[in-house]
């Protein structure tokens, strides 16, 4: 391998890297706070993207970018407040959105084309919604507390249903957002030359995690994010609305994803079924780092991009996800508490 593909895989690998750490970040955020793993995660980051694609259309580059932080810390907050406040009492908006899903799962079974445009979708929310409810009183007749794994099995469902949506409303077509300097021509930095789109990755991202580190160190919301984290009980009873740091930790990663995606949408483009590749991959670098060390999750991102982008040299392309899948088992069995996390530590969790 010459020096010029070294140093174009190196910063290949140090793009997507940090990218991953980006999403492990927000796995951390909500597991510290609440003590479960939000499977969503990879959809809020696809979700900020397709958001921003589309108001690009109409407005410019950095106020869609904006717009896609907005919705997606948005939906954060609706998730955390209908699937995870509420998991243990009746829900009507749960209700809905159950309903929904098995309304979508209905359309793309059942062959309604010869029916006027709307009235299939008018059907299937017909039978979707009654079922909905159904099956939301069938949960509370079985669900008699709050569990962590009842939690983690909503949030995956919350990832099928943002899925879902998001494939009826921008279709299974593959969107991108403009370069952020415009029609860019490559930068050339000794023999390597790479698209300015990457510098804008590593430096919005390498952003991002400075400013979490001085959120979480001096300001009041974060030093009481922390304080939940440690003992919730604790931490209530020194005066700390735990509720409200639990949804703030969902509006932060959500924001924070929806940045990340935004940022890479020119670069990898966006589609709406790629959450669960970065949902998988975040969740192998927060094992990597240690799971609830936010910024050993750096160093975790890193180890990952740039073994995916070397593997290419020896692997098809196709094989590059095998990378993440092989590394999370072998950190699984060999290391639980992963590289910079302790045993100690992870007793203390709920898991």
């Amino acid at each position: 391998m010459n020096i010029e593909l070294f140093f174009d895989y190196l910063v290949v690998g140090l793009t997507t890297g940090i990218l991953y750490a980006i999403v492990a970040i927000g796995f951390n955020i909500i597991y510290n706070t609440t003590g479960i793993i939000n499977f969503a995660q990879g959809e809020f980051l696809v979700l900020g993207a397709m958001v921003a694609v589309t108001v690009s259309e109409f407005l410019p580059v950095g106020v869609a970018v904006a717009c896609g932080i907005a919705v997606a810390a948005g939906y954060g907050m609706l998730v955390e407040t209908v699937f995870v406040r509420r998991v243990s009492h009746f829900s009507a908006l749960r209700a809905v959105s159950i309903g929904i899903i098995v309304a979508l799962l209905l359309k793309t079974v059942l062959e309604l084309h010869e029916l006027p445009p709307g009235v299939d979708y008018l059907i299937c929310l017909a039978a979707g919604i009654p079922a909905g409810f159904c099956l939301e009183i069938l949960f509370r007749k079985h669900m008699k507390e709050q569990t962590v794994l009842g939690l983690i099995i909503l949030t995956i469902a919350v990832s099928i249903l943002t899925r879902e949506i998001m494939l009826h409303i921008w279709d299974e077509k593959v969107h991108a957002l403009p370069n952020f300097t415009g029609n860019e021509v490559s930068l050339t930095i000794g023999s390597v030359s790479f698209s300015p789109q990457r510098l804008w990755v590593m430096g919005v991202c390498g952003i991002l995690v400075v400013g979490l580190y001085l959120f979480f160190k001096y300001t009041r919301y974060g030093k009481a994010m922390r304080a939940c984290s440690l003992d919730k009980t604790a931490a209530s009873l020194c005066g700390i609305n735990t509720r409200v740091m639990i949804t703030i930790s969902f509006v932060l990663s959500a924001a924070i994803a929806a940045l990340a995606g935004a940022v890479i949408c020119p670069l990898t483009q966006t589609q709406y079924n790629m959450g669960t590749s970065f949902a998988i991959k975040g969740f192998t670098v927060a094992i990597l780092g240690g799971l609830g060390k936010s910024f050993a999750a750096v160093a975790g991102g890193l180890i990952l991009g740039i073994l995916e982008a070397f593997s290419v040299s020896l692997l098809p392309n196709a094989f590059k996800d095998v990378v993440a899948m092989s590394l999370l088992l072998i950190i699984l069995t060999s290391m639980p508490s992963g590289l910079f996390g302790s045993r100690q530590e992870s007793r203390l969790k709920d898991f």
